[in-house]
């Protein structure tokens, strides 16, 4: 334990990380208030982004049940997924922090500089089953803050009428030049490549990452070699007409409803559209985003993690521990993740997924091969490096410069 935890300032920097790390990429909304809680009084207050399960829902009973089996009573907000960071921030500056938080994973190195958030050494919470990969995107500096609940990620959707009209086997699909020359005939036979999002927002560098990290590149140097040729990947795409200009405006949104015309081969999108893609009105499948030179690219990890927020009384940890191990157990993971269209972050829980779902194969495939956008302990440098490589990405594809000094400026703004 750390008696001075709760004298930490809450920096400028962290204010101002939130204002760009919060701007999702496949997150909830909705509305909430807050709740304040008596230390003596047995009740627990948990916070969540997901406003959407009112009280009698499956998520709300299972918040209910975590605190029954740990004697206490559970108060419960469900925030816009925007407004929730902010209101951490303000609880913790007047010692009112909830004693469970559930977060967007990018913010939680944020809240962690912050000083709002314990570690799990502080709160002894064993995260050890969880697949490390996304238990990174709750590390900062060395430390654990939470366990995530579940994780989404990118992947490619594809129509298989529009590709085999155009003679594309997809198993021929395995790298970039392949999926390149897949364009090509997809445009040959008088339908469209593929869409995407590349808005001047977080999910515009969302999206590109996959093909970001498919190169090899890394976020400590937006302009090396690496980096130019997944821009040019793009940037040649629309150039040969294989993906459309609207890209360049496109949300997720209005990127899956350009596929849902049936006119698209391919899409980029996460596994909160699986629902859209059963009413699309054809055959669809799934194909892990491939890396330049083959091999599953990275993508970067949606979803949430499962915090234990500081606090003055630091007894209350044992039963904040108590509710975040119940909330994150294998039997209650797999009902949740399955509300939430999200992927386990164990293999014990992802193969109950897939037994249950075989569609689920290669989501599961992508999410182990994910990274969290706030990894290789860049935590609050994240948002500043985002923003310069959507910056760079518009003016890209726009055609204002090319990838290589659209690049270039980009790394010199992060210096």
């Amino acid at each position: 334990m750390h008696p001075t935890f709760r004298q930490r300032r809450l920096t400028a920097a962290a204010l101002t990380a939130l204002a760009v790390a919060v701007s999702a990429t496949a997150c909830s909304s909705g509305s909430g208030g807050t709740g304040a809680k008596d230390a003596d009084s047995g009740s627990y207050t948990i916070w969540d982004p997901y406003p959407q399960f009112a009280k009698g829902s499956a998520w709300t009973k299972l918040l209910d049940k975590c605190g029954t089996d740990a004697g206490v009573k559970i108060e419960r907000t469900g925030f816009d997924t925007s407004d929730l960071p902010n209101k951490t921030l303000l609880a913790a500056q007047q010692s009112n922090s909830p004693d469970v938080l559930v977060v967007d994973n990018p913010v939680v190195s944020t809240l962690a500089e912050a000083g709002v958030l314990t570690t799990t050494d502080d709160n002894e919470l064993d995260t050890s089953a969880v697949d490390p990969n996304l238990l990174a995107a709750g590390q900062s500096g060395g430390k654990t803050y939470g366990t995530p609940i579940g994780a989404n990620t990118l992947a490619l959707y594809y129509n298989k009428e529009v590709l085999k009209k155009a003679g594309v086997d997809i198993a021929s699909v395995k790298d970039w030049k392949s999926l390149t020359a897949a364009l090509a005939k997809v445009k040959k036979a008088g339908n469209k490549g593929i869409t995407f999002s590349a808005i001047g927002t977080e999910e515009g560098s969302f999206q590109f990452l996959p093909w970001f990290w498919g190169s090899g590149a890394q976020l400590t140097a937006l302009d090396s070699a690496e980096s130019v040729s997944a821009l040019s990947l793009w940037k040649g795409w629309l150039d040969k007409g294989y993906a459309p200009n609207s890209v360049l405006n496109n949300t997720q949104t209005t990127s899956w409803q350009e596929f849902a015309t049936g006119d698209y081969a391919f899409a980029e999108n996460g596994t909160w559209q699986l629902a859209g893609a059963e009413k699309a009105g054809f055959d669809y499948g799934v194909l892990p985003i491939p890396g330049a030179d083959g091999d599953n690219a990275a993508a970067p990890t949606g979803g949430e993690f499962v915090t234990v927020p500081v606090q003055q009384d630091t007894g209350r940890y044992a039963t904040s521990r108590k509710l975040v191990t119940c909330l994150t157990s294998t039997e209650n993971l797999y009902d949740t993740d399955t509300t939430l269209s999200y992927v386990a972050p164990t293999g014990e829980v992802q193969d109950k997924q897939v037994a249950a779902n075989p569609d689920l194969k290669p989501w599961i495939e992508a999410v182990k091969a994910a990274k969290g956008r706030t990894s290789d302990d860049l935590g609050t440098k994240y948002p500043k490096i985002s923003e310069q490589l959507w910056k760079a990405v518009q003016s890209a594809l726009s055609g204002a410069e090319s990838p290589k000094d659209a690049l270039t400026k980009a790394q010199s703004a992060v210096k």
